[in-house]
């Protein structure tokens, strides 16, 4: 039992017990216990294969190659749509926990066997992704832009076409581009910390956290 996630666990003001029970049902399923992410992470030879979480209006249990489970049960849920591996499965009262023990164990086995037979999520490639006329065109007028684009990572482009695109109007779509266009000069991803103190930059090392000492 690793004892960061017995203090994350103690420090929860809510689904404490719940969260309590995923732990003892994780563990015996024979993963070791890490702490990642903020939050209590299962691997099995140091690959990741559960997250237990808490959330506002519910806790869960994540399955970082949910997708390629059977789901027999039909009770795993895509986070977002854009999520394209991982899935869950939400509980809002510790009883729900106690009910689907047995089946949790059993999805929680199926993804280590996911994992030992070495199976990847297939991933839609960058080229999969639509890039809006409004990107275009400021790509034409703008050549250093463009490289800037170009030279994030695929996920961090990603991230940008999918917010991008997301947006129903054209002059939404316009002033989405514009608000991040420094951002993307300046090689940050759309959710990277811009503090300006990261010596990991784009990526946060947390340096952001002397702004609040």
């Amino acid at each position: 039992m690793n004892p960061k996630v017995t203090a994350y666990l103690e420090n929860l003001n809510r689904w404490q017990e719940e969260l309590t029970l995923l732990r003892k049902i994780v563990l015996n399923c024979n993963l070791t216990e890490a702490y990642k992410w903020k939050h209590p992470c299962y691997t099995y030879k140091n690959k990741n294969v559960v997250i237990i979480h808490d959330f506002k209006d519910y806790c869960a249990i994540s399955f970082l190659k949910g997708s390629l489970l059977k789901d027999t049960e039909d009770i795993l849920i895509q986070p977002t749509e854009n999520i394209q591996a991982s899935r869950q499965i939400r509980f809002t009262k510790l009883n729900e926990i106690k009910t689907l023990s047995t089946i949790i164990k059993h999805y929680i086995f199926e993804a280590i066997e996911v994992e030992k037979s070495g199976q990847k999520v297939a991933y839609k490639a960058l080229s999969d992704y639509d890039i809006p006329t409004e990107l275009e065109e400021q790509f034409q007028n703008d050549n250093d832009f463009k490289n800037a684009f170009s030279n994030l990572t695929p996920g961090r482009q990603k991230g940008y076409l999918l917010f991008f695109n997301k947006a129903k109007q054209s002059k939404t779509k316009i002033n989405r581009i514009e608000n991040n266009k420094q951002r993307i000069l300046d090689g940050y991803g759309l959710t990277d910390c811009t503090c300006g103190l990261s010596k990991r930059k784009p990526n946060c090392d947390g340096s952001h956290k002397q702004l609040n000492a």
